[in-house]
């Protein structure tokens, strides 16, 4: 062989591998996403779909380096906890759960696949997390509000009818985060000169009898703790709402988008866009464990000044111009 072919064929040989790896597909990385939700839910939808942007924009693309698989569990326990066992045993490299609802049961079936919550209320006080600092296990996330915004919920509904001297609270008293929720109304309670009193939220009938034994007498308001039992039970807690003539104040603005007075809690919506940042981050390598959970940076304020004027109520000047969102 000549000395010139013997040079072209070596060096051809060195660069076969090069051209081979720089043709060869990108990783196939994959994402599990557990909803308390049904397909069909348009909350949801959005929130999934701000997830998908935010990936987007950091590179992940469905298809070419990423596979998402969303499992639309509804709200039925049961469902919930079939769909996360599946989930986790499919063993993706990083699992988006939302709330209360969907963790648990990801942890009883995983310890070892990393889980990132848009929205959990106190993963400290669930046992989800060792601190907020530093997590210490396959778990961490962004929570959707603090306690001291039960205050505000008090002093907005006092705000928007100032003839309140009475709230009902309805809290799920099987879950620790909404006893603590009502324990912080109930601190700024006596300033405000407010009486209130818990009403139970662990199924439909309950909430029915509470509201409307509470609704008996006059001047009184509702407050909405921040719950997955407030999510599940949501169409019938605005319209039990409106039925009694109450005026209430909710932790989230689907509430005043489905006829609901007024809103004021986090912006869930970039909760899941964050999110999606330390989806990226475990997917490059970073371990949950040292991602710390996150309060909300972002809060809203909804009203819907239709339901006021069926309340006969007059929305301040001043309460309206700090309002995110009317709806007229």
């Amino acid at each position: 062989m000549k000395r010139r072919e013997f040079i072209t064929l070596l060096s051809g040989a060195a660069a076969w591998p090069l051209a081979a790896r720089a043709q060869q597909p990108e990783r196939m990385h994959r994402i599990g996403v557990l909803l308390p939700a049904a397909a069909d839910d348009a909350i949801f939808q959005a929130r999934l779909a701000a997830f998908h942007q935010a990936l987007a924009l950091l590179g992940w693309i469905i298809g070419r380096n990423v596979r998402i698989d969303t499992r639309w569990a509804t709200t039925n326990r049961a469902e919930i906890q079939r769909q996360a066992a599946e989930l986790a045993a499919l063993a993706p490299d990083v699992i988006l759960a939302t709330g209360d609802s969907t963790v648990p049961p990801l942890l009883q079936a995983t310890r070892s696949v990393p889980i990132v919550f848009p929205v959990v209320t106190d993963p400290l006080g669930a046992g989800y997390v060792e601190s907020l600092a530093r997590p210490g296990g396959n778990v961490t996330g962004f929570m959707n509000l603090e306690y001291g915004t039960g205050g505000k919920w008090l002093d907005l509904l006092k705000e928007i009818a100032p003839t309140v001297t009475r709230a009902a609270v309805l809290r799920d008293p099987a879950n620790p985060s909404q006893t603590a929720q009502f324990g912080a109304i109930q601190g700024v309670a006596p300033s405000l000169k407010v009486e209130v009193t818990p009403a139970g939220m662990r199924d439909a009938g309950e909430i029915e009898r509470a509201v409307a034994a509470f609704a008996g007498s006059p001047n009184g308001g509702l407050i909405v703790t921040a719950g997955s039992a407030a999510v599940r039970h949501r169409a019938l807690i605005v319209t039990l709402a409106a039925r009694h003539k109450l005026p209430a104040v909710y932790w989230e603005r689907f509430f005043v988008a489905a006829g609901g007075l007024i809103s004021y809690g986090a912006d869930l919506i970039e909760n899941y866009r964050r999110a999606a940042g330390y989806v990226d981050r475990i997917l490059k390598g970073e371990n949950p464990a040292d991602l710390p959970v996150q309060a909300p940076t972002k809060y809203e304020l909804a009203i819907n000044l239709m339901t006021a004027k069926a309340l006969g109520l007059e929305v301040p000047p001043p309460l309206l111009a700090r309002a995110d969102e009317v709806i007229e």
